[in-house]
């Protein structure tokens, strides 16, 4: 396959990803201040390729384990336990790879907690891959871990890149069918390279439809504000798994960055009647409304914007408001735990609620309490905090 023959090999042949190198050397160079890194961003866009291009450049064994297959906490313990301590027999130095983290949890049994905990104890840098990592559960791994996006490849560097794969392996291609190729990637190499192939066997440049791809916060958030041409704004929302609540919440923190004066005034109209259509979803349970709060978090705050695309921006988390929703949901965690406690000690759930800071110690300290109470990973991590 192409994207495995013309894989990087090192930092000079990341394409696109010119920060994202920058940033990694950094971190190695801080190590082990941090011991973790994440590589963020969509499929194909060289996050794998990054990690195998910095283990290249130490003359570093690197030590691949898919996460999705390391969702126990023992096979997690026995596997990563020891490469993070143990030395290279074969090379300088050792890099760790956890590929794919988002599969760690589904069907999670511990996996990601003692995650967290080898990164405490490991002599060796551990890079973590993720296509999103803005889950709630990954929390306590964002905040030990230093975070670098891989953001979409600029279809000019994709078209340059198949162009001088296409020269090196001799095809007959036109410049106009690679540019098509290279804009219908959507930001993917690994997708570019195989359309590639694909085209050299027979299929026609124009059969390959364009990659469909799950947008990220921050691409919701830079289309959105800077990108009000598109026309495909109004379906903006639905190529997001992102709960629509916390894509709410990001769009009100960022706006005053953004937005000046009158703009200011418009984007935030448009915000309050989105909230007045999501109150008569929840009052009415209307769901047809959901076609204009989605408008009017897309179109209508993106057209409150009139000097059209700006220079880089730098998004920040929800803050205040955000606040009192972790608050809440930690009292749900608090209230859920309370309430399986009650009953295999059958006292009544006030009493649980009452005392909960010493029924927190004893949960902690004890690993069969929590399976015998058939705890969530997210109630085993909001006692851990």
């Amino acid at each position: 396959m192409l994207c495995d023959k013309y894989k990087p090999l090192c930092f000079a042949d990341i394409k696109g990803q010119e920060d994202s190198v920058i940033k990694i050397k950094v971190f190695m160079k801080n190590f082990p201040i941090k011991k973790s890194i994440i590589l963020h961003g969509p499929a194909g866009t060289g996050k794998t390729s990054l990690a195998y291009a910095l283990a290249k450049e130490m003359n570093a064994e690197i030590i691949e384990i898919n996460a999705s297959d390391l969702r126990d906490r023992e096979q997690m313990k026995k596997i990563i336990g020891s490469a993070s301590q143990q030395g290279s027999l074969f090379a300088k130095n050792k890099v760790l790879l956890i590929d794919e983290v988002d599969g760690i949890t589904k069907d999670d049994r511990g996996g990601l907690m003692e995650l967290l905990i080898l990164i405490d104890k490991t002599s060796f840098p551990i890079i973590i891959t993720a296509n999103d990592i803005w889950n709630k559960k990954f929390a306590p791994l964002r905040q030990k871990s230093e975070l670098i996006e891989m953001k979409d490849i600029d279809y000019r560097d994709i078209f340059n890149l198949i162009k001088d794969v296409a020269k090196k392996e001799q095809m007959n291609s036109s410049d106009e069918a690679l540019k098509i190729l290279a804009i219908k990637a959507n930001g993917d190499i690994r997708a570019a390279l195989n359309d590639l192939q694909t085209i050299t066997e027979g299929t026609n440049v124009d059969s390959i439809d364009e990659r469909d791809r799950e947008l990220s916060i921050f691409n919701i958030l830079r289309i959105i504000f800077q990108d009000i041409t598109r026309n495909d704004i109004l379906e903006l929302l639905d190529k997001t798994n992102i709960d629509l609540d916390e894509i709410t919440l990001w769009i009100e923190e960022n706006i005053p960055n953004v937005y000046k004066k009158e703009e200011l005034y418009d984007a935030f109209n448009a915000l309050s009647k989105a909230d007045i259509f999501n109150k008569r979803i929840i009052r009415q349970q209307y769901w047809r409304f959901l076609t204009y709060r989605n408008m009017l978090l897309s179109a209508g705050i993106s057209v409150a914007k009139k000097q059209g695309r700006l220079g880089f921006i730098k998004y920040t988390k929800p803050t205040r408001i955000l606040k009192i929703w972790i608050i809440k949901q930690k009292n749900i965690y608090k209230k859920s735990i309370s309430q399986k406690y009650a009953y295999h000690c059958h006292i009544s759930i006030k009493t649980a609620m009452k005392e909960f800071p010493f029924i927190k110690q004893i949960i902690i300290s004890n690993d069969k309490i929590q399976k015998e109470l058939k705890l969530e990973q997210d109630e085993i991590l909001y006692l851990k905090e």
